[in-house]
C-alpha cells in the first residue's frame, strides 16, 4: 500500500536557483520569438497557455524568475501556500497537469501574488473571476476561463521541478512572456542564451530596417533561387 505524501512539500529558498539582477535586466526588451531563436527554435510553452486577454488592456512583456508550484488537478491549496514563498519580481508558474475542468486560480490569489511582489502568473489551467483579475493588474497567462471551483485539499509541491506546457521548469529559470506566449530560459543556460541573443538581436534589427526601407526578398532566398536547387514546372 502506497503511503500518502506530505500535504505540502516546499523546497527551501536556499536550495532554489535565482538569476541575478543583471541577467534578468537583459531580457526586459527581448521578444519571446528571439528567446526561441536562441534555444534552437523551441523555448515556448504550448500555445494553449496564452495571455489572459482583457478588453482595452495591452499585453505586457514580463520577465522574472519562476517560482514553481505543482497543484495537481482541480486543487488550489498549493497556490495559497506558495504566496508565502514569493520574492519580489517572481513569476508564479502553476501546474495543474493541464486539467481544464475547474479554474486553477481566481482573482483573490492573483491579487495576493501582486501584493507579495509577484509580476505574473502562468498556469496550464483556466482562471476565473475575470473582473476581479482586471482590478489586480496582474499579468496572467492561462488556457482561458472556467468558473468551476477547485478544491483546497492538496497535496502540492512548491519550488520543485514541474512539467507544464510541454516543458520542464525549475524555480529560478527565467520566464519571458508577451503577447505571443510564454518562454522559459533554463537557469543553467542563461549566460549562453544571452551571448546568442546579442547576435540575434543585431541581425534581426538590421533586417527590420531593411524591410522598413522596402526589402522585398532576402538575399538568402535569392541565392536559393539562383542555385539550381529550385525547379519550376509547367
Amino acid at each position: 500500500m502506497i503511503e500518502n505524501p506530505p500535504l505540502i512539500q516546499i523546497k527551501k529558498p536556499a536550495s532554489r536557483n535565482r538569476p541575478n539582477k543583471e541577467q534578468l535586466n537583459y531580457f526586459k526588451d527581448v521578444p519571446t520569438g528571439f528567446i526561441c531563436d536562441a534555444l534552437d527554435g523551441y523555448a515556448a510553452l504550448d500555445p494553449s497557455i496564452k495571455p489572459l486577454l482583457i478588453p482595452g488592456k495591452i499585453v505586457n512583456h514580463i520577465v522574472g524568475p519562476a517560482l514553481t508550484v505543482f497543484s495537481g488537478a482541480a486543487d488550489v491549496l498549493g497556490m495559497a501556500i506558495a504566496l508565502s514563498e514569493i520574492q519580489k519580481g517572481d513569476i508564479v508558474v502553476n501546474s495543474v497537469s493541464g486539467f481544464q475542468g475547474t479554474a486553477a486560480v481566481g482573482d483573490r490569489i492573483a491579487g495576493m501574488i501582486k501584493n507579495n511582489g509577484g509580476v505574473g502568473l502562468v498556469t496550464d489551467g483556466p482562471m476565473r473571476d475575470l473582473n476581479g483579475i482586471i482590478e489586480t493588474g496582474l499579468d496572467c497567462f492561462c488556457t482561458g476561463l472556467n468558473p468551476n471551483s477547485p478544491y483546497n485539499s492538496g497535496p502540492s509541491k512548491i519550488g520543485f521541478s514541474i512539467d507544464i506546457g510541454g516543458k520542464t521548469i525549475n524555480s529560478g529559470d527565467i520566464i519571458v512572456a508577451d503577447t505571443d506566449g510564454v518562454t522559459v530560459v533554463p537557469f543553467d543556460k542563461i549566460d549562453e542564451v544571452i551571448k546568442k541573443l546579442e547576435r540575434i538581436v543585431e541581425v534581426e534589427n538590421a533586417i527590420d530596417v531593411k524591410v522598413s526601407n522596402g526589402l522585398k526578398i532576402s538575399q538568402k532566398a535569392l541565392d536559393y533561387l539562383n542555385s539550381g536547387q529550385v525547379v519550376y514546372y509547367d
